[in-house]
């Protein structure tokens, strides 16, 4: 494998675990065996996670301070919350809820998925996949594509190419239009020097969804590599076009196509 293509995949690697996604604000299920106190708690939390996915952080929070004055072992409470402290760039607050929420629900598929990422983002890499593969488990879990990617994403972290491959393959048999899946079997396949099929799953990505720029210069350095003059240029065109001053706008300038 060309080193310097080899050091871009793993640089590429911190946007593209921007874009991986971890939280799971899927509604929450339907009980009906619930307290007074338990029913105004998941009306809390449904409100502190729509404050959450429209980035009103403090006001999230301040719902599921109220969520957890009515049920105190409110597992998903803690779960979200520590989503939103990890937002937030308070750590140690995070991991505290995050370990809360799994001493309540220790078989809780999401919140192992959730924490293997949040602890993959910290640089704990070998622990966080040991809670992706907890997730993939429960065969009652109903999102195991994510965990497949997170685990995929966090493998190329360690390097291991061929782990990242297995997991990110599995989660394209499960779902084949997460663009993140497909965005990192393409960087994967160039980095080793399958340039053809590396273009496979770049086409896919770009048709469904918005490309970032070092999307876009994935994309460019794959058509150039393959001689495909018409597809680069319509890629570099709108590379110049939304991220004039963007580095990879630069790298394409210079003509860096294995920086």
């Amino acid at each position: 494998m060309n080193l310097r293509a080899l050091a871009a995949l793993f640089t590429a690697v911190i946007m593209a675990a921007t874009l991986a996604g971890c939280a799971s604000t899927e509604p929450l299920a339907k009980r009906t065996d619930q307290t007074e106190g338990q029913k105004r708690a998941r009306i809390r939390l449904q409100l502190a996670m729509e404050y959450y996915e429209q980035r009103q952080l403090s006001v999230a929070l301040e719902e599921i301070k109220q969520a957890l004055q009515a049920d105190v072992d409110f597992s998903d409470a803690y779960g979200v919350r520590a989503l939103i402290y990890m937002d937030l760039g308070e750590t140690r607050l995070a991991q505290e809820n995050f370990l809360q929420a799994l001493r309540l629900a220790p078989d809780n598929p999401d919140l192992s998925n959730n924490f293997g990422w949040f602890l993959c983002q910290n640089e704990r890499v070998a622990e966080g996949l040991v809670f992706f593969e907890k997730a993939l488990k429960n065969r009652a879990y109903q999102s195991p594509a994510k965990a497949l990617t997170n685990a995929g994403v966090c493998s190329m972290k360690l390097r291991d190419l061929d782990a990242a491959n297995r997991y990110l393959l599995r989660s394209f048999e499960i779902d084949p239009a997460n663009p993140v899946t497909n965005m990192n079997l393409a960087r994967i396949l160039f980095a080793r020097g399958d340039a053809e099929k590396a273009r496979f799953y770049f086409d896919r990505t770009i048709k469904i969804d918005a490309s970032s720029a070092d999307v876009l210069w994935l994309g460019i350095k794959i058509k150039h590599k393959l001689g495909d003059m018409l597809g680069e240029m319509s890629l570099a065109t709108q590379l110049r076009r939304r991220y004039p001053d963007s580095n990879e706008y630069a790298a394409y300038q210079r003509g860096a196509y294995d920086e």
